[in-house]
């Protein structure tokens, strides 16, 4: 049998396998079905559960396929934002998740309203439905995409995606959150899990031991960290500060990453999740970059060459058997735990969000039927909106996932980082008929600053355009502030 043909029906047979176990233990949830099980896991998680499954979700395909091939241009430097992304979680540990428990949210944009009105928390709404929506499917499509090179028929990203979000579909319809905190523990475990078989393989595969390759890892140019050059945007600041505020708006003002946190028994449970999921996403980060080093070795080793983009790196070497046969099982498991665990919950965020801000079904009082079956049918027109995405990139295409989501985050998450950043160090209230304008204003005008900066100032914007964002946010409410009442 040829090669090719082995690999995918071995590749096949793994990915029947994991969904097998996957659905397995998504059928022995019998926690309720209601829209309490489905938002709020019935507020019962287990907080090493929900840090577990966490990992997962952030890590995702786009690091398992990205990162490596990132190593390439930017070295390590990358671990610099990781950095930060500690920093970062300890700011939503402690400053965040006391605001969030204290009033016991389901939704985060809730305190939006409560602190400026109904217009500006349908707006910090709808802009994490427009961030999460094309994060999501950005990372579910990279999986897709990785998955379909290895099948050898027409369309068969479109046809992967139309399968991966049905599956999706089968087994969070009816408990939403309480499934995922379970689902995604496990799709964690088998992530971690498939890049050790991964580097093992790489180690094996370039004919040495682990000693050897450490020492071609700290000998290789491309495992530099630091960066001191305040021109370049690998700068170390500019990549620690960026990853602080980053972890802030991706995590502390997501509502799919707090809906997890906001699951936990108590603010207790919930701090050493966030503390404890933090700390993990250092080491599992340098893991890949050391991965991306060891792989564009063996690229060498073997007389490949890498044409097109950088994503592209690991899928080839699998492809060209360059890692071994067997090496396709855990690159089958690590890519679809990685598209599950990430889609599954945005998805649920993405529903839960629309459901309880936009839809208001908790606060209108309706009849409990009727609340769960606007809550099933937006579930399915989220997914019809993820797969419309998804296609969409696939016609555009993109030379970096991660560096595309990161400055997709630039723009989309400014406005939240300044609505939060202005509601919880001011005590002063704003026109909330004219924050809707503020929050489309500014991401135009960050465009432009970005477009135009070289040429005016000489400075080139890395992520630190997110803070620059968020800073014109503040501004901007400031100006707009409502008249003084005569007493």
């Amino acid at each position: 049998m040829h090669p090719l043909h082995t690999m995918t029906i071995l590749m096949l047979a793994t990915l029947a396998a994991y969904l097998l176990i996957l659905g397995i233990v998504s059928f022995c949830n019998r926690s309720a079905k209601d829209n309490d099980a489905f938002f709020r896991a019935e507020r019962k998680a287990p907080w090493a559960m929900v840090a577990l499954g966490m990992v997962g979700a952030s890590i995702s395909g786009v690091s398992l396929v990205s990162v490596p091939g990132w190593v390439a241009s930017t070295g390590m430097t990358y671990l610099q934002m990781c950095m930060g992304f500690v920093a970062g979680y300890l700011v939503v540990a402690f400053v965040l998740l006391p605001l969030y428990y204290r009033l016991r949210l389901t939704s985060i944009y809730a305190y939006l309203g409560e602190r400026f009105g109904m217009r500006t928390r349908r707006t910090g709404a709808l802009f994490f439905f427009l961030s999460k929506l094309t994060g999501a499917s950005a990372r579910l499509y990279l999986s897709v995409f990785v998955i379909a090179q290895f099948a050898h028929f027409r369309n068969a990203e479109v046809v992967l995606s139309v399968a991966v979000l049905i599956i999706i579909y089968l087994y969070t319809r009816a408990r939403g959150l309480s499934t995922i905190v379970r689902t995604d523990a496990l799709q964690t475990v088998c992530l971690v899990l498939a890049m050790v078989g991964i580097l093992w393989a790489a180690i094996d595969a370039l004919g040495t031991d682990l000693v050897g390759a450490w020492g071609m890892i700290v000998e290789s140019p491309m495992s530099r960290v630091f960066e001191w050059d305040v021109g370049s945007k690998q700068a170390f600041w500019r990549q620690f500060l960026s990853g602080v505020f980053i972890v802030v708006v991706m995590t502390g003002l997501d509502q799919d990453m707090m809906q997890k946190n906001l699951s936990c028994r108590t603010l207790r449970d919930a701090q050493k999740n966030m503390c404890s999921y933090g700390l993990a996403f250092l080491p599992v980060n340098a893991l890949l970059l050391a991965l991306g080093i060891l792989l564009y070795a063996l690229l060498a080793a073997r007389g490949l060459s890498l044409e097109g983009h950088p994503d592209a790196l690991l899928p080839k070497l699998v492809a060209e058997g360059a890692l071994g046969r067997w090496v396709v099982v855990p690159f089958t498991i690590g890519i679809a735990a990685a598209a599950l665990s990430s889609a599954d919950s945005a998805l649920t965020a993405l529903t839960t969000s629309f459901c309880i801000d936009i839809l208001r079904i908790e606060e209108r009082g309706m009849p409990r039927q009727r609340a769960e079956r606007l809550r099933r049918i937006t579930h399915i027109a989220m997914l019809a909106g993820v797969f419309l995405c998804m296609m969409i990139i696939r016609i555009a295409g993109t030379p970096n996932m991660i560096d595309t989501i990161y400055r997709m985050a630039s723009y989309t998450y400014g406005p939240l980082l300044g609505l939060y950043a202005f509601g919880m160090t001011t005590r002063r209230p704003v026109r909330d008929g004219w924050v809707p304008v503020v929050c489309l204003v500014v991401p135009v005008a960050c465009a432009l600053l970005d477009i135009y900066s070289p040429q005016l100032f000489g400075y080139s914007f890395g992520y630190e355009l997110l803070l620059v964002s968020g800073a014109l946010t503040m501004l901007m409410l400031r100006l707009l502030l409502p008249p003084a009442r005569s007493r």
